[in-house]
């Protein structure tokens, strides 16, 4: 029984969908929307900051907060507990394991400052049941795995944390597997990767292929019991660049029950002169700077992004790379995850608001309410369904 429930969610859910009603002039809001990657957490210590509050990216260099969830029908997402690459020492897994705890107490303080507004959840069914109760979603995800060090039991703890979904790896090579970001290590995931893919399948989490290796995906798929998410990865076809994935491992993806999540990112070659590439890495620090210093920061960085622009993307870019995913893997395997507050976005398509945008253009492109609910959000809650269906009980 447990196996065959397993098969039909792997596949694309046992149940039929039944279409949806549409409100005329407001299609986007009929769907339940999520996106797998929100790196807006970095921004939950900064001093005089609230997410609850509305932003601008006049004012700010935010793209998601509550009220904007709001505007841009975004329902909840992943809430990523992002920790960038430090030394492979024993000081420097310490370091990565405490600054990790701190942004999940970050994001539940976050929670717990806004809970009539917004509710964590742990399971595709938390996720229905608060959309039904008319909340925000939280789940959190950990990008990088680098704060485990050599401790593989240190997943259960995020685990009881809230953490369901989890990256092996981000820009370098790290104790379990090789990025795309940087030459071969390990050829793909290190032993103690596959054995990283073993408890990852045991405890129930859904494992985030984005920035590993081709290699280290590849051996992700054939080793892992559930199928895997790409939570915010462009096509390759695109944009020829190592950190995306091509048509055949779309297709492999896909073939395992997996899903790609659109980016908005890498979709061209990064724009970062030496200037705003200092001031790119200090994004990551944003929590440390006073108000003052915050507001300096957002002035210098839009005055950057006027004449040197992260991205030479615009929204038709972006929407052909939604279509050739959805013509590669189908629409049972496609989502989205704009890589918000993480360097994703651009003109035209700054932040969470213009989520719409993309409901249209579908919904023009010919596909139905159910295909656009499987993209936007049902995909997601079938993988997560699958990972908890399998866990070791």
């Amino acid at each position: 029984m447990r196996k065959s429930l397993l098969i039909c969610l792997l596949l694309a859910g046992c149940s039929t969908p039944q279409a949806l009603p549409s409100k005329p002039g407001n299609l986007h809001s009929n769907f339940l929307v999520l996106d797998t990657h929100l790196d807006v957490p970095l921004h939950f210590g900064r001093e005089g900051w609230s997410f609850g509050d509305a932003h601008t990216l006049e004012n700010d260099i935010v793209q998601v907060d509550i009220p904007r969830m709001a505007a841009g029908n975004l329902d909840g997402g992943f809430f990523a507990i992002y920790t960038a690459q430090g030394p492979l020492t024993e000081q420097g897994y310490a370091d990565a394991r405490d600054f990790a705890f701190g942004r999940s107490d970050e994001i539940d303080a976050m929670l717990a400052q806004n809970a009539d507004r917004i509710l964590p959840a742990r399971t595709a069914a938390d996720a229905r049941r608060i959309n039904a109760a008319g909340k925000l979603i939280a789940f959190k995800s950990m990008e990088n795995s680098y704060p485990l060090g050599n401790d593989l039991g240190l997943l259960q703890e995020f685990y009881k944390r809230g953490v369901r979904m989890a990256g092996p790896v981000h820009s370098s090579n790290n104790q379990f597997a090789d990025s795309s970001g940087d030459s071969p290590n390990w050829n793909g995931l290190s032993p103690l990767g596959r054995e990283w893919v073993k408890e990852i399948n045991r405890l129930g989490m859904v494992i985030d292929g984005s920035h590993a290796s081709d290699a280290a995906f590849d051996q992700m798929v054939a080793l892992s019991k559930t199928p895997l998410i790409l939570t915010h990865t462009s096509p390759k076809a695109l944009s020829d660049l190592p950190r995306n994935l091509d048509d055949a491992r779309i297709r492999k993806l896909a073939a395992s029950g997996g899903a790609i999540c659109v980016s908005t990112i890498y979709l061209s070659p990064m724009n970062l002169p030496p200037a705003k590439a200092k001031l790119f890495g200090t994004l990551e620090e944003i929590n440390t700077l006073s108000p003052a210093e915050q507001a300096q920061f957002v002035k210098d960085w839009n005055a950057m992004e006027k004449t040197e622009p992260l991205w030479a993307v615009d929204f038709e870019k972006y929407m052909t790379a939604v279509l050739h995913v959805i013509k590669v893997a189908g629409v049972d395997h496609t989502c989205f995850g704009g890589d918000w507050d993480g360097g994703g976005g651009f003109k035209g398509f700054a932040d969470i608001t213009a989520l719409p945008k993309v409901t249209e253009r579908l919904k023009k492109a010919g596909y139905s309410n159910i295909d656009i609910e499987k993209m936007w959000s049902g995909n997601i809650l079938r993988i997560l369904e699958a990972a908890n269906v399998a866990r070791e009980k």
